[in-house]
């Protein structure tokens, strides 16, 4: 695991800590927010850029397996998220749209570092990595519409400009940048993509500073928010982690292979939610909390989960 990888929690949550700091200048707070969207933007084509989508015909090698992994990851955890925020989170609607939100959107990068410390099959999880993030470029404006219409949290036109403008225009450029490069993938792949590779995370860092630093006052008030989100997400992680164990078992799963789908159905990819909700939700910054709040959960639970399963491995 690279250094930048293992302190991914605590860069985010430093950059929390300079956006609440920062924030108390009168002028920066004014104008922070026009920074979030450049950021994200940037944030998000590298990651579409670091995901080569002509391997996709591996995901269908084991057909098995991907079609266990997009019924649980596209239909049966956003019922799950539905279904546990209104247990939990009906009393605040906006964390409960954050919390849907996180957890409709599957992981495309960390898994893969739990994967392979709990001796999952790697090569497994990495080919279904591209349907994932196709499918929730996919879903998302679809998520969106439907459980934020629900909330009457946000107006359609809104949703749909954000989505464009966010997800599908980086989404589009990152593979004209493959397709431009065709000819020069060495380069591309030595020097563009490992570059945006390493960098992401300091360019969402950068959208959090900016958006904590426009709503810091705000989210001072709030920050009960931590607790309220802490037990509905283990929840989550628990449910979906003897769901893994139980439709390994039923499948006569190898060891490898349910490591791999309990990654790929714990593991959330909260950045690229987090660019819609900036764009489409900026004055409900308790949206983008929850979104934030999940990876400083997630990252230990991820740990805790990967020594279980080796514990498991040896019975």
């Amino acid at each position: 695991m690279k250094v930048i990888e293992k302190m991914q929690s605590f860069i985010i949550l430093t950059a929390v800590g300079l956006g609440l700091l920062v924030g108390q200048i009168t002028i920066i707070e004014q104008y922070a927010h026009l920074f979030i969207l450049p950021f994200l933007f940037v944030m998000l084509y590298g990651l579409f850029l670091t995901i080569p989508l002509d391997g996709l015909k591996n995901a269908f090698k084991n057909i098995n397996f991907l079609s266990t992994n997009v019924i649980l990851n596209f239909i049966w955890t956003p019922i799950l998220a539905w279904g546990l925020g209104a247990i939990f989170l009906t009393e605040h609607p906006a964390l409960w749209l954050g919390f849907i939100l996180l957890l409709v959107t599957p992981c495309t990068d960390w898994y893969l570092i739990f994967t392979s410390i709990a001796k999952g099959n790697l090569s497994l999880s990495t080919s279904v990595l591209p349907i994932n993030l196709i499918l929730q470029v996919m879903f998302l404006p679809l998520y969106l519409l439907l459980f934020a219409g629900a909330m009457e949290t946000v107006g359609v036109s809104s949703i749909l400009e954000s989505v464009v403008l966010v997800l599908l225009t980086p989404f589009f450029l990152a593979n004209l940048t493959r397709y431009l490069f065709n000819k020069k993938r060495d380069e591309l792949e030595k020097k563009i993509v490992p570059f945006f590779s390493s960098s992401q995370i300091i360019f969402l860092s950068f959208a959090i500073v900016a958006m904590f630093a426009s709503q810091g006052s705000y989210l001072i008030n709030n920050l009960e928010v931590i607790m309220l989100m802490l037990l509905p997400l283990l929840t989550f992680y628990v449910i979906n982690f003897i769901f893994a164990q139980l439709i390994g078992r039923w499948f006569n799963y190898s060891y490898e292979d349910t490591v791999s789908l309990n990654m790929t159905i714990i593991a959330r990819n909260s950045p690229v939610a987090l660019a819609i909700v900036l764009t489409a939700f900026p004055e409900q910054p308790l949206i983008a909390l929850a979104l934030i709040i999940g990876p400083l959960i997630e990252l230990p639970v991820l740990a805790v989960l990967s020594q279980i399963l080796l514990k498991l491995k040896k019975v």
